[in-house]
């Protein structure tokens, strides 16, 4: 059906995404969003506008063939590469198994909430990352926010991919080309001898490996000014991932629910494999204790509490909208509440304990230069190489492809339904996507492009962003909409009412942990290293903090914007842009006293309230 204009009596806006939102008509209203619900539909299934001449076939959200497909891409997106690489560096550096003891505190109070109040919204609303935030559309910036995050996020994160699959092609020789010196891209500082000090660092060279194959990877410039050639061998590795990515996620969830299946769960095979091996080797138990030893006088330092609240948000994949849209293709009685618990446990009990003590960082130091170490001290070397980096590249595949899923899920649902880009594919949408990204990524496979790569990884997906998310988030559902209104809506989802504590950390104690996290970060910035040796340009650090800001403002600058093009009194602007817009399927559970307030009164000439994607 053609809608060519927006005309009095039309009720419902058809999505991108194929469903019918309906919106309230108000009478002479000039305020620019929709709210509230729609007349209830006609028995055939059609949605009926107040004049009885428009009908818009519903049509039901696309869900997860089974529940388990929605756990595995949950585990599969949650459980990354942050639980090999920064967890035990974090671990080690804070006292050992001390540790333990703040990071499971802040799992309870912060981050188990948040990830709880992603899934519950995005299955509550039925929509993604950005319109799942008309249950308070003033505050839709949020939405926005967490696109911008994970776009960059996807764009730079695929980079360890490349890596760890270039690494692979080269696991298959014997004796492994960095288990010996002599090769063209060797240091003088090249030893077999893993005892021996490095004692000249320099920006192109990392502390003391065996041949440090890194080195030929990355082939560091001299600074972020000097981007330098291609590697054309990391362009191939980068094209190769990215084709992966698309076809394992361009179907939509019936493809993404198969695939992670075996994406999520052959890490988990490969860790038990190799923590099996390992605690047979010499000095194994000697490692383990100095690792765990706790050191009970960090407690008393306030960065190692930070440490922890950043990891979890960091690990648990907060802010990013890609968990409110996995959530959104849950059944509508889905018990969410079950999963965010069940999830929560099997990422905090994904982690690796590993002697990491002469590794001066964490990140891509660990797994590119002190694990690969590690292998080629084991029998059958290449073997274990191979099994590493293959864990390595399915580790991250699997958080990759669901973070552009979440993107093009957003995507989608903001898409004008009845323009020309409204009516493309979604596997257009998608090729699209991973196109931008890819060619953005074309400037971290040149010798400057490791300097490009932190430059993202430290600015646009750090922890001041998803911190300043995760509190905006609990601010919205616990102060604007109502942290008692939405345990109902919960309720009514899953049968019963969560636990309080639930309620009493979105209001109170997370944002509270947020806004200390978040000051602590800024009180204590320092200025972006790359391996304690390169200081970047002062315009390189205003580079950051725009990838940074494009982000945090979204949420403030979408609030005024909607404030300034709204009419009437400011209560009154607040109380329209407050209002939610629901879904056809909230009118199941709607009071009909509710019910009646939403429908225009008998013989009111009413004008749609059309949302715009802003």
């Amino acid at each position: 059906m053609s809608l060519p204009q927006l005309e009095a009596g039309t009720l419902s806006e058809e999505e991108g995404s194929g469903s019918v939102r309906s919106l309230v008509p108000s009478a002479g209203s000039g305020c620019c969003d929709g709210v509230g619900a729609g007349p209830p539909p006609n028995p055939d299934g059609t949605a009926a506008a107040a004049n009885g001449s428009v009908a818009v076939p519903v049509v039901e959200r696309e869900t997860w063939t089974r529940q388990m497909d929605f756990i595995m891409s949950c585990v599969g997106f949650a459980v990354g590469l942050g639980n090999v690489w920064r967890f035990p560096y974090l671990c080690y550096k804070n006292g050992g198994g001390v540790f333990l003891i703040p990071y499971l505190l802040i799992v309870f109070i912060g981050g188990i909430p948040v990830f709880f109040l992603e899934i519950a919204l995005g299955q509550f609303m039925k929509q993604g990352g950005v319109s799942a935030w008309n249950i308070a559309p003033l505050f839709k910036g949020l939405g926005l926010a967490s696109m911008v995050i994970v776009f960059f996020c996807n764009t730079y994160y695929i980079m360890i991919l490349v890596w760890g699959l270039y690494f692979l092609f080269h696991s298959f020789t014997n004796p492994l080309p960095w288990a010996t010196c002599g090769h063209p891209w060797n240091t003088e500082n090249c030893t077999l001898d893993f005892r021996r000090s490095c004692l000249n660092h320099t920006a192109s060279s990392a502390p003391v490996s065996s041949s440090n194959l890194s080195r030929k990877v990355l082939r560091l410039s001299g600074g972020l000014d000097e981007p330098g050639a291609i590697s054309y061998e990391m362009v191939l590795c980068l094209l190769a991932t990215w084709i992966i990515v698309y076809f394992c996620m361009w179907k939509g969830v019936k493809s993404t629910g198969k695939v992670v299946y075996f994406t999520a769960l052959f890490p988990y095979l490969v860790l038990v494999v190799m923590l099996a091996h390992g605690v047979t080797l010499p000095g194994a138990l000697d490692g383990i204790v100095y690792y765990l030893k706790p050191d009970w006088s960090k407690l008393g330092e306030a960065q190692v509490w930070i440490d922890a609240g950043t990891q979890i948000f960091f690990s648990y994949a907060i802010g990013l909208g890609a968990l409110t849209a996995l959530g959104s293709y849950n059944r509508f009685h889905n018990n969410c509440y079950q999963d965010a618990f069940m999830l929560a446990l099997i990422n905090s009990g994904t982690k690796q304990g590993v002697d990491i003590s002469k590794v001066a960082e964490s990140g891509p130091g660990l797994a590119f230069i002190a694990y690969p170490k590690a292998v080629t001290l084991m029998p059958l070397a290449p073997l274990w190489a191979a099994l590493f980096f293959f864990m390595l590249l399915i580790l991250g595949l699997d958080s990759q492809f669901v973070g552009v899923e979440g993107l093009i899920t957003g995507i989608m649902d903001m898409l004008p339904p009845k323009s020309v880009v409204g009516s493309l594919q979604r596997e257009v949408v998608a090729a699209i996507c991973c196109l931008i990204c890819f060619l953005i990524d074309m400037s971290m496979v040149t010798e400057g492009g490791m300097y490009v790569f932190q430059l993202f990884d430290y600015y646009s997906a750090s922890g001041i962003t998803l911190l300043w998310q995760a509190f905006w988030e609990c601010v919205v559902i616990a102060w604007v909409y109502g942290a008692d209104r939405f345990m109902d809506d919960v309720a009514r989802m899953i049968g019963y009412q969560p636990l309080p504590y639930m309620k009493w950390c979105w209001s109170y104690i997370t944002p509270l942990v947020c806004v200390g996290v978040f000051f602590f970060h800024v009180v204590n910035y320092k200025p972006l290293t790359y391996n304690t040796v390169y200081t970047y340009p002062l315009w390189g650090e205003l580079l950051g903090w725009a990838l940074a800001l494009s982000s945090m403002l979204c949420i403030p600058l979408t609030v005024l914007y909607k404030l300034l093009r709204c009419k009437g009194s400011l209560r009154e602007r607040w109380q329209h842009l407050t209002t939610p817009v629901w879904g056809r399927h909230h009118l199941e559970y709607l009071a009909p006293e509710s019910e009646a307030k939403l429908l225009p009164s008998t013989g009111t000439k009413s004008t749609l309230l059309f949302e715009s994607v802003i």
